[in-house]
């Protein structure tokens, strides 16, 4: 998610008016629960959902420590992690963040996808305005995927993974800073349930109907909410439509809040979530 200057202003007026009560920061994460029938599905899965880390400047190692804390409680069969890990330059310390991760475990793996801050943190802003840096970034994209790897999360990169029987992991890469190729995603899509991970939700009016399910972050649900607005910015050219919880694209999708901050380090009445989804056979 990207906050501009005159969101920001609005933002800072809205708290002005409104004062803090319902200003949270990342340290009051909580559980969402969500339970839904996934098509293709033959017995139950329980899937936990993370995005929007944006480690590295307002948010430190010990919010991960406890954000991976709250997931293991909830006791998932899979995790994924929806893009924006990072809010730094990845050649800094990323130490901290990588050990955290590496104690996130699930019988069926740890998966996630790229978001447009990691491009940044890569030292890609080209679509953004701005000139690439000298260091070559898909070097150091590959290098930060193989630390994760060997941490347990595994970045799928347009492509997927049968993860069980009854279930087709897909993942995509970021639409605005990457090149996401849903068809090469969803090529060895089967008979079965099909789980789609996309950090924009912008992606979801492509996504054809016979995937059951997009899970989606990099909205942050607007991170500043004012009274009779709503969001003061989504970051998505769609508006208040893709901003937070279930939407159809036409394709159903859900949007969670995510769990970091950018532009201003606090949340308002937009409470940092870890999603946690009982999804059950049609």
């Amino acid at each position: 998610m990207k906050l501009t200057r005159r969101a920001f202003l609005t933002g800072t007026l809205g708290l002005a008016a409104v004062g803090t009560a319902g200003a949270q920061g990342a340290d009051r994460a909580r559980l969402r629960h969500q339970s839904a029938a996934l098509p293709g599905l033959t017995r139950p899965l329980r899937v936990a959902q993370l995005t929007d880390l944006h480690y590295g400047l307002y948010i430190t190692a010990a919010s991960v420590r406890a954000w991976v804390d709250l997931t293991l409680q909830a006791r998932p069969d899979l995790i994924v992690v929806t893009g924006d890990l990072l809010d730094a330059d990845v050649a800094k310390d990323a130490g901290p963040l990588l050990a955290e991760l590496s104690r996130l475990r699930a019988p069926l793996g740890v998966w996630g996808v790229w978001g447009n801050h990691d491009y940044g943190s890569f030292g890609r802003y080209a679509r953004l305005g701005h000139s690439p840096r000298r260091e070559n970034w898909r070097e150091r994209r590959e290098g930060f995927a193989g630390a994760l790897a060997d941490g347990g999360l595994r970045v799928l990169n347009n492509e997927g993974v049968q993860v069980r029987g009854d279930l087709y992991l897909a993942g995509v890469d970021d639409l605005m800073q990457g090149e996401p190729d849903l068809g090469a995603a969803l090529a060895g899509a089967g008979t079965g349930a099909t789980l789609l991970l996309s950090h924009n939700p912008d992606l979801l009016p492509e996504v054809p109907r016979s995937v059951g399910l997009t899970l989606c972050g990099h909205t942050h649900g607007g991170q500043v909410r004012l009274p009779l607005i709503g969001a003061v910015t989504t970051a998505s050219r769609y508006g208040q439509r893709f901003a937070q919880g279930w939407v159809e694209g036409p394709a159903r999708g859900f949007v969670s809040r995510g769990l970091g901050m950018t532009a201003v380090p606090l949340r308002l009445n937009c409470p940092a979530e870890v999603v946690v989804f009982d999804l059950r056979p049609a």
